[in-house]
């Protein structure tokens, strides 16, 4: 017997319709839900990023995430060339629960692997330190705040 397929598929982000979803669903979770200022979620890497989003069959945007890699990625992970950065993983409410924050996260490191990383950093709200740990994320450094929300630098190998 074969498993279901899943309710969603991730992907690339391709072309600004795409890219404005995954920007209407960040200002959702992390603007409306997190009470992060508009003006911190959005920043010049959002240009240079590789978005991944999740898609529902219907074509629902469930969630989103982006790769910074190359220089645009030194400031984010100890000026390491080889290493990636994770950020802005975010998921709608309606879809918590299904999967979907780990799919994006393999998608995220496909893609990281792709650009000939060798690994992938991430600043975890403390909140997700298990989530990410499940998925092989190991914790270093001291606890920083960051939009006013305490956070944990953390890494795995690809």
């Amino acid at each position: 017997m074969t498993a279901p397929a899943p309710a969603y598929t991730t992907r690339t982000v391709t072309g600004e319709r795409d890219l404005a979803a995954c920007f209407q669903l960040r200002k959702d979770v992390f603007v409306r839900e997190q009470n992060v200022p508009e003006e911190l979620e959005y920043d010049a890497y959002d240009a240079e990023a590789v978005h991944v989003m999740a898609v529902a069959a219907d074509g629902t945007t469930l969630g989103t995430g982006r790769l910074l890699h190359g220089p645009a990625a030194v400031a984010h992970t100890g000026a390491d060339r080889t290493v990636g950065s994770l950020g802005r993983l975010a998921v709608g409410k309606e879809a918590r629960g299904l999967g979907v924050g780990a799919a994006l996260v393999r998608a995220i490191e496909d893609a990281a692997r792709d650009h000939g990383l060798a690994a992938v950093d991430l600043h975890a709200q403390t909140h997700a330190l298990r989530f990410y740990e499940r998925l092989g994320y190991e914790p270093y450094g001291p606890e920083f705040m960051d939009a006013g929300i305490p956070h944990r630098a953390m890494r795995r190998t690809i």
